[in-house]
């Protein structure tokens, strides 16, 4: 049977505020990317969500972002080289201190937002997180946007990658993300979020915002946690490529 990983952006809950529905999403996912406590998080969701992460089986990911709580990671942050190597730095040892105590490991990083963006086009940034994860450990994979510029300069740099495509968003011609300050940017009709899925892993186009066909490759495939749909998206989209002979495995 074909496979395709899916994953999650979770353990972005804080204090007493909570988003998501993650044990819930944690049932049905292969991958996590669990927030290391600077776009979200904090150190007491980060340790319940690697555990309930390796309760469950689900490989586990760290999910680094800018160090802006307030504006979720999404906004641009003009670092310095050093300042985002240390950054990178700090959040996969916090994660992977956190998975050393739960009995897990830190199998990939994925970035966040504003930092996921940027990345996969601006080489001095993407210099950085790369620089970041190879001094922690280069074992470690990367997530990026599939077929963005990050994905063959972090296997220049020896990392290993997996490309990712979003079933909940719209995309352009050319293949990047539609910016979320457009309409339509978000799917949340689980029905258009499942066959959106669906081509990804049968390697077929989908249609771009403006109409014209566009592929994109994935090698993991994924819903928001923070979309308040993500949970009946997830369930169409497993039901779909179920349906079509497809399984959802991280296959690691």
């Amino acid at each position: 049977m074909t496979t395709i990983d899916l994953n999650s952006d979770l353990g972005e809950s804080f204090g007493n505020w909570t988003m998501g529905n993650d044990n819930a999403v944690l049932d049905l996912v292969s991958s996590a990317n669990i927030a290391c406590g600077f776009h979200a998080g904090d150190p007491a969701v980060m340790l319940k969500t690697v555990g309930a992460a390796y309760a469950r089986r689900v490989r586990i990911g760290a999910h680094i972002g800018y160090r802006d709580l307030a504006g979720f990671g999404r906004r641009f942050i003009d670092y310095s080289h050093e300042d985002l190597v240390a950054e990178t730095i700090y959040q996969i040892g916090a994660i992977k201190a956190v998975a050393t105590a739960a009995g897990a490991v830190v199998d990939y990083v994925k970035p966040h937002g504003a930092l996921y963006n940027t990345i996969a086009g601006n080489e001095s940034q993407a210099d950085a997180v790369i620089e970041g994860i190879t001094r922690v450990d280069p074992t470690l994979k990367l997530m990026a946007l599939a077929g963005s510029n990050i994905v063959e300069q972090a296997r220049g740099m020896g990392l290993q990658v997996q490309e990712e495509a979003f079933a909940d968003r719209a995309y352009t011609a050319d293949g990047q993300l539609v910016s979320r300050s457009q309409p339509g940017s978000v799917h949340h009709d689980p029905q258009v979020a499942a066959a959106q899925a669906l081509a990804f892993a049968q390697g077929k186009p989908i249609k771009a915002i403006t109409g014209e066909d566009v592929l994109v490759k994935a090698d993991s495939l994924c819903v928001h946690g923070d979309n308040p749909a993500a949970l009946a998206l997830i369930k169409d989209i497993i039901s779909t490529l179920s349906a079509n002979g497809i399984k959802v495995s991280h296959g690691r």
